[in-house]
């Protein structure tokens, strides 16, 4: 090792670039959770624990966007059959 070493050109930040879609961050994940997703790695013979996670965030959103189309048709449904049972209230009694 050098006793000293020239940073005159060093930039900072990640020396590697994230790629295209991608987005580095910094995270606070539980220890149990991490534990887990890392042992589900292990037991299905390796990957990354990153991708798992990123794989459950992707379905919990897309299900969730389920869940609220569903609860936005719902509503709907009942509100237009109130204004047409009220819309069809008043033809009656003209």
């Amino acid at each position: 090792m050098k006793k000293e070493y020239d940073f005159s050109h060093g930039r900072r930040g990640a020396v590697l670039a994230a790629p295209p879609g991608k987005t580095r961050i910094t995270i606070r994940i539980d220890d149990d959770i991490l534990q887990w997703f890392r042992v589900q790695i292990h037991k299905a013979g390796g990957g990354g624990y990153q991708t798992a996670m990123n794989d459950a965030l992707r379905r919990f959103m897309e299900s969730s966007e389920n869940h609220l189309e569903r609860a936005i048709r719902r509503v709907l449904r009942e509100e237009l059959s109130r204004y047409r049972a009220g819309r069809e209230g008043r033809r009656t009694r003209r």
